[in-house]
C-alpha cells in the first residue's frame, strides 16, 4: 500500500525538495525500506543498526513508532508518517 510521508528540510535534499513522498510497504520498516530504493541516503539519516536513531522522531499519524512496534509498526491505508528531526536546545 501507498504512504504519504512528510519529509523535514533537513532531509529534502534527498527527495529533490519534495516535502511529501509516497512509499509502499507493510510495516515502517518496510516504507523506509522503499523511500531509501527512492531516495538513495535517506535510510542512514533515519536509523542506525539499533533502529531509530535517538535524534529522529517518527510518527504514524499522531503516535510515536517508539510507543508503537519501531521499525515493525504496521501500517494501514490512509496512514501517514510524518518524519520529526529533534530539536535540542536550551
Amino acid at each position: 500500500m501507498e504512504t504519504l510521508v512528510r519529509i523535514p528540510t533537513p532531509l529534502r535534499s534527498l527527495t529533490g525538495g519534495a516535502d511529501e513522498v509516497t512509499a509502499t510497504g507493510a510495516t515502517l520498516g518496510d516504507v523506509i525500506a522503499d523511500l531509501e530504493r527512492k531516495h538513495p541516503g535517506i535510510r542512514e539519516r533515519l536509523v542506525d543498526d539499533k533502529g531509530i536513531r535517538r535524534f529522529i522522531n517518527i510518527y504514524v499519524g499522531e503516535e510515536d513508532v517508539r510507543f508503537l512496534e519501531g521499525l515493525a509498526t504496521q501500517l494501514k491505508s490512509g496512514d501517514q508518517i510524518s518524519i520529526v528531526p529533534a530539536i535540542a536546545g536550551g
